[in-house]
């Protein structure tokens, strides 16, 4: 995403005479955190995001309403802690450069794109922004994640008696019923002719042949599948005997765990599905269920501990918030008041006071301004 900066009103000064520039104020800072900024048009962007996804979940009319009510409070919260998140990557020196460029260079082999500009156009067709902005947000999602694993995640501990506590506390709801479990890469030929087609097949093809030799089936489903469940690494929704099409039931239900069929013809595509797990009816053992359960108490320990450590980062970070505008993460007894130099009220002072000042230019370099860090510095004299 690109971030515009507040063009203010400029004051242009020559030959000692002062001139209004005549420019309009395209974007308005809301935010100062650190070194960033956050924009209204930031703000309106996450909003759009939000509405979509509310959207995908089958909301509208009220319950939508409803919802993006309950939900937009925290869009400036959320905007705060990517940027906290991110400028904490930073300061850790977690590189993920690594793996950006197996990512990138997997999302073009899978393109079929082999010219570097034409692959870049192609992102961005895709995307909807810059090739840049794409590699930059894809950069800042992985530090993020990589700082809360590091920092949060890892001290998280789960022990195993704990598990077993909790199995046979709660054995009723491990009697299943028989349910297979799917990931899917839907490779799409809408509105493609012969030649487009059969290129959405050999795509098709390379995907099993990749996934076979073990490449990961979610993250391929992420950059590959043209399905809405490529959001959610390909996972779909446990099925019951009966409820596939009977077509595809029979290719997948008596397979193993971890089969890849070969793409799948359908109406308008090609569909590839592996099979996550096949559950079968009755008491499940603590084994099977064993990661269920380490998820089931992981989640409501990880939750507040991420929110205790964004509101420590929040404690230390140079933070201004417009009036207008709300922090549902604030830090208790955190300071984010708005200072705008600007809107500062001049004051009077004395004929000394002025005659004075010229002594005193030199110190200035020495006065950090708020939001920066200052080094040592030396100078001749």
């Amino acid at each position: 995403m690109v971030y515009m900066k507040l063009l203010a009103p400029v004051l242009l000064f020559v030959s000692g005479s002062v001139f209004a520039a005549d420019l309009t104020v395209v974007e308005e800072i809301i935010a100062k955190c650190n070194g960033d900024i956050i924009t209204r048009g930031d703000i309106d962007h996450s909003r759009k995001l939000l509405i979509e996804a509310l959207r995908h979940e089958g909301l509208t009319g009220l319950p939508l309403e409803q919802a993006l009510q309950e939900q937009e409070k925290n869009l400036l919260r959320d905007r705060i802690d990517q940027l906290l998140l991110v400028q904490k990557g930073k300061d850790l020196n977690i590189s993920v450069d690594s793996e950006i460029a197996k990512r990138m260079a997997s999302i073009q082999k899978d393109s079929g794109i082999a010219d570097p500009e034409k692959f870049q156009d192609w992102v961005k067709e895709q995307a909807g922004m810059p090739f840049e902005d794409f590699k930059a947000d894809m950069k800042n999602d992985m530090l993020r994640q990589r700082v809360i694993r590091q920092e949060v995640g890892e001290r998280v501990n789960i022990k195993h008696d704990e598990v077993e506590k909790y199995y046979n506390e709660h054995k009723s709801e491990f009697v299943r019923e028989e349910r297979l479990f799917l990931r899917e890469i839907f490779i799409s030929t809408d509105g493609k002719d012969a030649a487009g087609t059969a290129a959405a097949e050999k795509k098709a093809k390379d995907l099993v042949a990749r996934a076979r030799k073990g490449e990961r089936f979610p993250e391929m489903a992420r950059d590959n599948s043209e399905a809405i469940s490529a959001k959610s690494l390909g996972e779909l929704p446990p099925y019951k005997k009966g409820v596939l099409a009977n077509n595809i039931e029979d290719q997948v239900w008596s397979q193993p765990k971890g089969y890849v069929t070969d793409p799948i013809r359908t109406g308008n595509g090609f569909l590839i599905l592996k099979v996550d797990d096949h559950q079968k009816a009755g008491q499940a053992e603590i084994s099977e269920v064993e990661n269920e359960i380490m998820e089931k108490l992981y989640a409501p320990r990880m939750q507040p501990k991420v929110r205790e450590y964004l509101t420590e980062l929040r404690k230390s970070a140079f933070l201004e918030i417009k009036a207008d505008y709300v922090d549902s993460g604030a830090a208790p007894g955190k300071d984010t008041t708005w200072m705008d130099p600007a809107q500062l009220k001049p004051e009077t002072v004395s004929k000394k006071v002025v005659a004075n000042q010229a002594k005193h230019k030199k110190l200035l370099w020495a006065i950090p301004v708020p939001g920066t860090s200052t080094g040592k510095t030396s100078s001749s004299q």
